[in-house]
């Protein structure tokens, strides 16, 4: 079957997007092949087609979990053999599935990167047959990248298990370095690289300067009254934005990567399913997020890098509609952004410090503590030696970059459950409702021990197991909890410290060029980018970020606030455009909210201007808040 006749018969497109063709001719061939696509240029379908048309299994590796549960899920609802494994996942399921890859059962592995380190999978991953191996996000594999990840370079070695197999590697974010560096760390036997461009016509980017950040925030969500994203840098803002929004009138929540599990999957359905219309996040918000009608994207706070900045704005007008991408910025986000800085890479002496007290807080003497592994109250670590968080976790992240520890900020620390009633008794039960037995009988028949002590267990599997999702599962297991039936541990995000080595003196911690230096110019250079995209108004934002990776071929977008301010002192055109855009939205013979005026073009003050001009010259007709034709 063609790689076009896949395409028909699992997705029912009648062609291939973009560069999707020429990246699964590429590694259909058996090629080495990186995928430069932006947000939403279709990636998936570039190593779904070919793995079904190659024999074999292909391994996806990727860190976004929430999105390998959906893919599996939509793949096995068209009918391909597809399955998931990653952090959580009960022993005896993760052998089982490894188990059926071999038998050739399965045609797509998703894991995450972490679980490709285990000797289980190594072990396995000998006897399966691999297509290729495709490698999602792959920017997390550079050094010189924005959102390095160490489990990342374990690629490298599962390459070595079956050398004969090619890579495909995919990102929606790199420059042109970063790309260089992608193929050398996964060993590419020659450089081989399909860009697609990264322009989005259909947004506009906008730098709001602005004192009152807040109101013009609410201005714009007013101006724009659809689905929207508002980024913020700090868990606690996000709850104070979204319950100023709320008292404003507009139906807002918030999300970050310390909420519970079941209340992120909640707030993230609401949204997506359009019961609530602003969601306030961190950056843990968005990476497999798939919502095609989001309108605008409002960064009340820099990101830290353009490459983050890229990939989140670019989450606005996935179904090719009219959006925006607003930054806001005022002289004090330069100071604050000159501080992360600091922050990030404090002094090396200070570094040596949080060693010396990280082993004064778990009394590790020197000469011990290797392979030793500890939950770490972050909290109380910084008040009992007087530390700022902020620089105390960037000393941590440095010292793991130098191979002394390990640690982990969000581990997926699993739940555990322990049955209070014995056996005898549990079968007594008659006042479970149906829900509640079916989890109670996913728990005994999946898992052993639990009525002799807690046992670890993973609540998706359980939901799966009993037909339910997980926020049901969730709730049933703390409902079991409080009848006394069960002991249930929810899983929580206690960030964990492990000695890699025996401990040394603080003053003997060498921290390289490599580990400190390198990475600091490039963290400023990333900042510098940012100061300057936000008080660059000469060039056009469009063609500052495509430039800034690499795409020197582009023209002014025409729509973003320095294009639009090119014509303020003649904007005689842009006039004309509003005028024949209002036109033509109320050549349907309807009338249409005000509203609307402001989203038909980025400059909103100019287009309102406009439209009071054709009601007073009666070109247009004005009810209450409503316009039509005369």
């Amino acid at each position: 079957m063609s790689y076009l006749d896949i395409l028909h018969q699992y997705w029912g497109y009648p062609d291939f997007r973009g560069i999707q063709k020429d990246i699964i001719e590429s590694i259909g061939a058996g090629k080495d092949t990186l995928g430069l696509m932006p947000t939403g240029g279709g990636k998936s379908i570039t190593f779904q087609v070919p793995a079904l048309a190659r024999e074999g299994i292909c391994i996806v590796i990727t860190p976004l979990i929430a999105l390998m549960k959906d893919q599996v899920d939509h793949l096995r609802h068209q009918g391909i053999p597809a399955a998931a494994i990653y952090s959580g996942m009960h022993r005896d399921a993760i052998v089982a599935t490894l188990e059926n890859c071999i038998f050739g059962r399965t045609k797509l592995l998703y894991i995450s990167p972490e679980r490709i380190g285990s000797d289980i999978f190594q072990i396995k991953l000998r006897h399966m047959k691999v297509s290729f191996i495709t490698v999602d996000e792959a920017h997390c594999i550079s050094q010189w990248g924005y959102d390095f990840r160490p489990s990342y370079l374990l690629i490298a070695d599962i390459r070595k298990l079956v050398p004969h197999v090619p890579v495909l590697a995919l990102t929606a974010t790199a420059t042109p370095e970063v790309v260089d560096d992608i193929q050398d760390r996964l060993g590419f036997k020659e450089k081989n690289v399909f860009r697609m461009s990264f322009e989005r016509k259909n947004l506009a980017y906008v730098v709001r300067q602005t004192e009152d950040k807040d109101a013009e925030m609410i201005h714009i969500l007013q101006s724009i009254p659809q689905t929207a994203i508002v980024y913020c840098r700090s868990r606690k803002r996000t709850k104070d934005v979204a319950q100023m929004l709320t008292r404003q009138g507009i139906s807002a929540t918030w999300y970050h990567a310390g909420l519970e599990p079941a209340i992120k999957d909640q707030r993230q359905n609401d949204w997506q399913n359009d019961r609530i219309r602003v969601i306030v996040a961190t950056n843990a918000f968005g990476m497999g997020i798939d919502k095609p009608d989001v309108r605008v994207v409002i960064h009340i706070d820099c990101p830290s890098s353009l490459e983050a900045y890229f990939q989140e704005a670019g989450r606005a007008g996935r179904d090719g509609k009219k959006s925006y991408a607003v930054l806001l910025y005022n002289g004090n986000d330069n100071r604050i952004l000159q501080k992360r800085i600091e922050d990030t890479f404090p002094p090396k002496e200070y570094i040596q410090t949080v060693y010396e007290h990280l082993a004064y807080f778990y009394q590790i003497g020197v000469g011990s503590g290797a392979g030793c592994t500890f939950e770490f109250p972050i909290d109380k670590f910084c008040t009992t030696f007087k530390h700022f968080p902020i620089r105390a976790s960037a000393a941590l992240t440095i010292l793991q970059r130098a191979g002394y520890i390990d640690y982990e900020q969000n581990p997926d620390t699993k739940a555990r459950v322990r049955f209070l009633l014995n056996r005898d008794d549990l079968y007594r039960l008659d006042a479970l409702s149906d829900k509640e037995n079916e989890v109670v009988t996913a728990l005994l028949r999946n898992y052993g021990g639990l009525f002799s002590d807690y046992g670890y267990v993973d609540e998706s599997y359980i939901a799966q197991e009993a037909g339910l999702d997980r926020n049901q599962t969730y709730m049933i297991l703390v409902n079991l909890s409080k009848k006394r039936i069960i002991n249930f541990i929810p899983r929580k995000n206690t960030p964990l410290v492990r000695y890699r080595s025996d401990r040394i003196d603080g003053a003997d911690v060498i921290l390289d060029r490599s580990v400190y230096e390198d990475r600091k110019e490039q963290f400023v250079k990333r900042i510098r980018s940012v100061i300057d995209y936000a008080q660059n108004g000469r060039i056009c934002r469009s063609r500052q970020l495509l430039l800034y990776f690499g795409e020197k071929k582009s023209a002014d977008c025409g729509q973003c606030d320095v294009c639009l301010s090119h014509t303020d002192t003649d904007d005689s055109a842009i006039r004309k455009l509003i005028r024949q855009q209002l036109l033509e939205l109320l050549a349907d013979g309807k009338r249409h909210h005000v509203t609307e005026v402001r989203r038909l073009n980025s400059n909103w003050d100019l287009a309102g201007e406009v439209m009071r001009e054709m009601v007073l010259e009666e070109e247009i007709l004005m009810e209450g808040s409503y316009l039509l034709q005369p």
